[in-house]
């Protein structure tokens, strides 16, 4: 969407996510694929090489998508430390999303009171088939993802492996205080700051 401006040059028409992004606010809506990811992080390098010291907002609406585009936004956001980092969940943060908005600063992970997040074991996608050692080493590869997965949600909610496991082993659905409950994000908020 694009908005007009007025100014002493003239008239001209900005877009919407330009103008946030010019107030350092980054979107992460959608399928998380890999062309997303890649531009998180497009994205993130640019404001990070800004002179400005100013927090960064970051606004989730996802139902997840891929888990190793995932990974590159939390690596990502787990490798600003001298910057301000908050994050909102805005709607929803379920699979990759929800492990995202829990990978974020402690103290700077919102949620708007309406928004839900969901936890689960990580999927396949499209099933599997093929001979019985291709199928051993894709049930090994996503056993290792899950592990992983597991190791991430307990040390970013504070809960043991054993929970995190039982809590991932069906789509686990949390309201804005439940999330906060589990250690998922921080706080319920009721506006966007």
């Amino acid at each position: 969407m694009d908005v007009f401006i007025r100014n002493s040059r003239g008239n001209y028409s900005v877009s919407t996510k330009s103008l946030l992004l010019s107030d350092r606010v980054v979107f992460i809506e959608g399928e998380i694929t890999h062309e997303a990811a890649n531009e998180f992080k497009r994205t993130i390098m640019f404001l990070l090489d800004d002179s400005e010291d100013e927090p960064i907002s970051i606004h989730i609406n996802s139902n997840g998508g891929s888990v190793d585009a995932g990974l590159l936004i939390y690596d990502i956001l787990k490798g600003i430390e001298e910057t301000e980092v908050n994050i909102y969940c805005t709607g929803t943060a379920a699979s990759m999303a929800a492990v995202i908005l829990a990978g974020g600063q402690k103290g700077r992970r919102f949620i708007l009171p309406h928004s839900r997040v969901m936890i689960h074991e990580p999927l396949i996608a499209g099933g599997v088939e093929g001979r019985a050692a291709a199928i051993q080493k894709t049930a090994e590869s996503i056993l290792e993802t899950k592990k992983q997965l597991v190791e991430l949600l307990a040390a970013d909610t504070g809960k043991t492996k054993k929970e995190i496991e039982e809590a991932i082993s069906y789509d686990n659905f949390f309201n804005a205080e439940q999330a906060v409950e589990f250690g998922l994000a921080d706080a319920v908020v009721k506006k966007l700051v």
